[in-house]
């Protein structure tokens, strides 16, 4: 387990705005949602983490390589403030691991054999079906 990266909040950039979805009154009134944009090729992270960011398949990634992520699950700014850094932590968090390399393997010898076998097991099966009614 790697050490969480640290991400300063100057080079993230937080506007309020309004919550969609119900609410009755206060939702038309109050800029409860959290608008969070992070740029990530001018970040201070490291360029191994940036360029993995970037590949990854999200539609919050704007093709600029912004990240825009909005965070409206809570009723007050403040919870939905935490909840947007939260999110955005474990989304950098996520790609801070290089992936493992895949090491190639082969099958053992006696697993080879074994299918070989039943291949020809299920092959005989199928081949002595019509020999016994042509007569």
């Amino acid at each position: 387990m790697s050490i969480p990266l640290v991400i300063s909040e100057s080079e993230v950039e937080v506007t309020a705005i309004r919550a969609q979805g119900p609410g009755g009154q206060n939702v038309n009134k109050v800029s409860s949602a959290i608008q969070l944009r992070f740029d990530i090729p001018k970040s201070s992270l490291s360029e191994a983490v940036k360029t993995r960011l970037l590949a990854l398949p999200d539609s919050r990634i704007t093709l600029e390589g912004v990240l825009v992520l909005k965070a409206q699950r809570y009723r007050t700014q403040d919870m939905n403030r935490m909840d947007a850094f939260a999110r955005l932590h474990e989304l950098v968090n996520s790609v801070a691991l290089p992936p493992k390399k895949r090491k190639p393997t082969k099958p053992s010898y006696s697993s080879v054999q074994k299918r070989l076998e039943s291949k020809n097991k299920r092959s005989d099966l199928k081949s002595n079906r019509g020999a016994k009614g042509l007569d």
